[in-house]
């Protein structure tokens, strides 16, 4: 394998040395940078003045450090990933984006499942001039992709939600400012690969916990507050892996240093071989969760209390719709954003009715929707009938409101289907076959095996592919079924292998929904007909399992 050093001609590209071999590709492009890929900056200029057809791989994956992304289906434009933690953003912000948008980039913002928002369709040279706009209204685009901390996750109504045990939103903030700050931070960019983190006192589940290299989740021991431990979630790399519970209890003024000290465990020592085992989850399958406890706690220099009571619900919260908030006479308003995808008129929109009714904020959700909240309990109406809110509405169909979907082909480098138009098209179509009636389902789609649109966390998912039909490559999906995150998280199954994306994929998927629902319901009604977990409902014991199985047929597609 090549290694990969900066050419000493500042004007040149990085070119292959012969040094000590690294253990991949990626990890000699870090050695290039001395290990901290932020230095890519110093060598931009250099770049743009060559041109980007003479961009070398190296430079490709370097320009993710400070939040440039080459997309190959749309040759000669990038896109840029926007940091905003928790999900937060003011209306100048939004603005600051659309302006961006419509002026250097392509008119299209997608909301990404990591509650921030990605640029797209601009060119290298325009980079500079993004970056000073968006840091006049304090944002950025640093370490928000490859081998770095990437945007931490909270519940978007933090601070505001009715059913939250605590605000962590300052936490998650600290955290920021801690991993990332204003302008990088080089202690964290040479991880094995990307590490995701969420910090939620939300009950409601509404941050894909389980899904995260590290989660915090809201917990109670002996009158305390504070927060439960689960490491090693990951979507990719081999599937949905459930994080496990490190059988730890902070209070809000530990969490810090022990998720800091938990992103350095793997910085030093996660596996640095294989790019698809360079995952947090690969070093607790090597060491197990005793070891890694106990590595903690001597990075700490201090003993940790053991787990204790996770307080969240078997609810799962969308923030759609009306809400109550905490503060009397305020309600919260959420949005759904079709599969996150929105122009600059949209957002600048946005940014004036969160003006109008609310107090300027918005909040962005991991199901790729947005909030707008403090809104008077009066105002609420006026909002209602915003011509806005006819293509984000706060009442969607059942098959458009949990519906999820990665960029897709349309942008990114490793789908192997379209996703996005497809999706909305498809959640139109089991409207008519199954009505705009029952419960909401969350319905998610994936363009690869990587895993973006968390296909394995949803009742019904999608992973698409290509395949032969009649001799041609064609677009098709599998279909995953029965995934959740929350305290009883699993991961969906695949249970139809190949279904081209034809004309018959909507007739495939309304009979998986009407088998599935039938099955769901079958198991809640078997719940609550166990006296034991009735007790357990009683009790407020949110994690507790019954020990007997109920027993659970396959679905059928037939």
């Amino acid at each position: 394998m090549e290694s990969f050093q900066i050419s000493p001609k500042a004007d040149a590209p990085f070119v292959a040395s012969q040094c000590a071999t690294p253990s991949n590709a990626v990890e000699g492009y870090k050695a290039s940078m001395d290990g901290d890929g932020l230095r890519i900056l110093e060598h931009l200029p250099q770049m743009i003045g060559r041109g980007v057809e003479s961009l070398t791989p190296a430079e490709k994956e370097l320009l993710k450090w400070v939040g440039i992304f080459y997309r190959r289906p749309t040759p000669g434009k990038f896109m840029m990933r926007i940091r905003m933690p928790n999900g937060f953003a003011r209306s100048e912000q939004l603005r600051a984006i659309a302006e961006l948008s419509r002026r250097l980039g392509n008119q299209v913002v997608d909301i990404t499942t990591r509650q921030q928002i990605e640029l797209r369709g601009f060119t290298l040279d325009s980079a500079p001039e993004i970056w000073e706009k968006l840091r006049g209204v304090d944002l950025h685009s640093l370490q928000t992709g490859i081998d770095n901390v990437r945007n931490i996750n909270g519940c978007p109504l933090a601070g505001l939600n009715q059913h939250e045990l605590l605000d962590a939103s300052p936490l998650v903030q600290d955290l920021d400012r801690m991993i990332v700050g204003d302008h990088g931070n080089p202690e964290f960019t040479n991880l094995p690969r990307k590490f995701n983190i969420t910090v939620t006192g939300c009950l409601d589940n509404c941050t894909h916990a389980e899904s995260q290299d590290i989660a915090l989740v809201p917990a109670k021991k002996a009158g305390r507050i504070g927060f439960n431990v689960l490491v090693g979630g990951k979507m990719g790399s081999g599937g949905f892996t459930v994080a496990s519970p490190l059988n730890v209890f902070v209070e809000v003024f530990q969490a810090a240093a022990v998720v800091v000290e938990l992103t350095k465990i793997y910085r030093d020592y996660g596996p640095r071989e294989a790019r698809s085992r360079c995952r947090f989850a690969f070093l607790i399958e090597e060491w197990g969760l005793s070891r890694l406890r106990a590595e903690l706690i001597e990075h700490l220099g201090h003993e940790l209390a053991f787990q204790g009571r996770d307080m969240r619900s078997s609810a799962h919260a969308d923030h759609l719709g009306v809400t109550r908030q905490k503060q009397e006479g305020f309600r919260s308003v959420g949005l759904c954003i079709p599969t996150g995808r929105a122009n600059p008129e949209q957002l600048d929109e946005l940014a004036r009715l969160s003006e109008i009714y609310g107090n300027g904020e918005i909040r962005l959700t991991t199901a790729q929707n947005t909030i707008i909240p403090n809104v008077p309990a009066d105002y609420v109406g006026g909002l209602l009938a915003e011509p806005l809110l006819r293509e984000f509405s706060p009442r969607p169909s059942p098959f458009l409101r949990g519906m999820v979907a990665c960029v897709g082909t349309d942008y990114c480098n490793l789908a192997q289907i379209e996703t996005k138009s497809r999706a909305i098209e498809l959640s139109e179509a089991l409207d008519k076959k199954l009505g705009e009636t029952g419960n909401p389902l969350t319905i998610h789609w994936s363009g690869c095996p990587a895993g973006c649109g968390n296909h394995q966390a949803a009742d019904i998912g999608f992973r698409g592919f290509k395949t032969k039909l009649d001799g041609k490559l064609v677009d098709a999906v599998a279909i995953y079924a029965g995934g959740q995150t929350g305290p009883h998280a699993v991961a969906g199954e695949e249970i139809v292998e190949t279904v081209p994306c034809d004309e018959n994929l909507p007739e495939v998927v309304a009979n998986v929904i009407e088998s599935y629902r039938f099955e769901k319901e079958a198991r809640e009604h078997a719940a609550l007909s166990d006296p034991l977990c009735a007790a357990a409902a009683t009790a407020g014991l949110a994690s507790w399992h019954s020990p007997r199985p109920i027993p659970s047929s396959s679905l059928s597609t037939n």
